[in-house]
């Protein structure tokens, strides 16, 4: 093959190359390319034919003589190199989904379950006017500051029943909302249990139970309650179990039975407290289809800069008490705790005595609220269940609770409250105070300075994780009680197509 048959086959890729302006146009580079190929190519014929095709033993071809051509081989070192962009075999990553496995699909039920029980406000409660604590998504009216008492914004009268109203209009902000439930990873309910069971207690059991079987059957027609049999809904329930389980259909027994049907027991209910009995029965569901969340406060911020600066101010404020107490005696009932701890904190002089009983009204939050911030430790009896709405209260105060029962707060709220009682709490058995075998002034001065001081701290990081940002905030930039409990739902559901055929053969849809 003649060398210029080389060249013939590069001219199609040199066709776009143009020379520099001139009579004599440099070589461009792809061109000095194209030469070094058919320069080394020519050689290498050469020399096969100089060694006789023999691999370098043959006889010297006379034809083939290095002087008889007259084609300089260009040095290697003079050509430049030339760089190639990255190859594209290895594109980017997209960006994350920060909605993967996080995603929710929330129903739009009919208003008898919700909206309708708003605008009926006035006949929630045989006791008083139920609407204004229903304004501003559940939260009450604003507070100011209460004299002194609050910081200057984010404090509300919050009723402590008004939870389905604040996490239903804090789902509507949610971020990873979809309306294609197939994508979804739970699925919400926006039903206002906690209105309904309220207005009926002291109807018969047909009548506090209408509702709840209205939705049970609404709810097994959905497909998207079919997919699953419900395992993968949840609710908001802001009553206690003792409201919301009744077992038997007696008029003489509290409550409605949303919690105890069948369909319903499918879900995961949050309420503010469980129910020990199923919690330690054998009854396989019932052990995972509630879990307690906090009651809600009267602070509701907007920001994390808000809770820092009710941080500060809780961690500066003088505690001239080593202990106090609000509430009343509750005369006539079998929780003799109560009478025994306003009897040691009246004879007490480092103990301060709200007492609801005898005209200091605990329904002022600023009244309670100032008591709890000039105290180390608040003591927290049970209330009319074993869980009360003082001590998340109290922890917004900086004061260390002090509890007469386990399931006051540490069988509970586990998701909220760390693992260590002892590192933001005190226990002293009710049975030793009601025995009056416990001075509870001394248990507490024993406690050192340091250790106080620790648990305090501990108290006042818990501020922002058992509180509820305000619901129409789009500016939420902190985790609170409900962003907790929400994960905790959405890990749940996760794990339960792992249990659902053990769950068949138990609960048939």
């Amino acid at each position: 093959m003649k060398p210029t048959t080389f060249a013939a086959s590069f001219q199609k890729d040199d066709a776009d190359d143009t020379p520099d302006a001139g009579s004599g146009a440099a070589l461009r580079p792809s061109r000095i390319c194209h030469l070094a190929l058919l320069s080394t190519a020519f050689w290498a014929l050469v020399f096969y034919l100089h060694s006789g095709g023999q691999g370098g033993g043959g006889a010297v071809s006379v034809l083939f003589k290095p002087s008889a051509f007259s084609l300089p081989i260009p040095k290697l070192s003079n050509i430049p190199v030339v760089r190639r962009p990255p190859s594209s075999e290895n594109p980017p990553a997209p960006p994350a989904d920060h909605c993967a496995g996080r995603r929710i699909y929330m129903y739009d039920l009919p208003p008898r379950f919700n909206e309708d029980l708003v605008r009926g406000c006035r006949k929630l409660s045989p006791w008083m006017n139920m609407c204004p604590y229903l304004d501003n998504c559940g939260m009450g009216q604003p507070l100011g500051d209460g004299g002194g008492v609050f910081s200057a914004r984010g404090w509300y009268g919050t009723d402590q029943f008004m939870l389905d109203l604040i996490s239903h209009c804090r789902m509507k902000r949610y971020e990873c909302l979809t309306g294609d439930a197939s994508l979804a990873t739970a699925v919400y309910v926006p039903f206002y249990a906690a209105l309904d069971a309220g207005r009926y207690f002291f109807n018969n059991t047909s009548t506090r139970d209408a509702l709840a079987l209205d939705l049970a059957a609404w709810l097994v027609q959905r497909p998207e309650w079919r997919a699953m049999g419900g395992r993968d809904h949840f609710m908001v329930a802001g009553r206690t179990s003792w409201e919301l389980e009744r077992k038997v259909d007696v008029d003489e027994e509290w409550g409605n039975k949303l919690l105890s049907l069948p369909t319903i027991r499918n879900m995961t209910a949050l309420i503010l407290e469980t129910s020990p009995w199923d919690r330690g029965g054998d009854d396989m569901q019932s052990r995972w289809s509630s879990l307690a969340i906090p009651y809600p406060t009267y602070f509701h911020p907007e920001t994390a800069a808000d809770v820092v600066a009710w941080q500060e101010k809780v961690r500066s404020t003088e505690r001239r008490w080593l202990f106090s107490f609000a509430g009343a005696p509750r005369p006539g009932s079998k929780k003799t705790i109560r009478a025994e701890i306003i009897q040691q904190c009246g004879a007490s002089s480092r103990c301060n005595l709200f007492d609801c009983g005898s005209g200091a009204s605990c329904y002022w939050p600023g009244g309670a609220t100032r008591v709890f911030e000039s105290s180390d430790f608040c003591l927290e009896p049970r209330g009319d269940t074993l869980t009360r709405r003082s001590t998340f209260d109290s922890i917004l105060a900086g004061c260390i609770p002090v509890f007469f029962h386990p399931g006051s707060a540490y069988t509970q709220y586990t998701m909220h409250f760390p693992s260590d009682p002892n590192s933001y709490s005190v226990l002293i058995m009710h049975t030793d105070v009601t025995g009056r075998n416990v001075s509870i002034e001394e248990t507490l001065s024993k406690i050192s300075p340091e250790a106080v001081k620790a648990m305090r701290e501990e108290v006042i990081r818990l501020i922002p994780r058992v509180g509820y940002a305000d619901p129409r905030s789009t500016r939420v930039n902190f985790k609170d009680a409900f962003d907790i409990a929400l994960e905790a739902v959405i890990d749940r559901v996760a794990k339960r197509p792992l249990l659902c055929a053990n769950i068949r053969t138990h609960f048939p849809v």
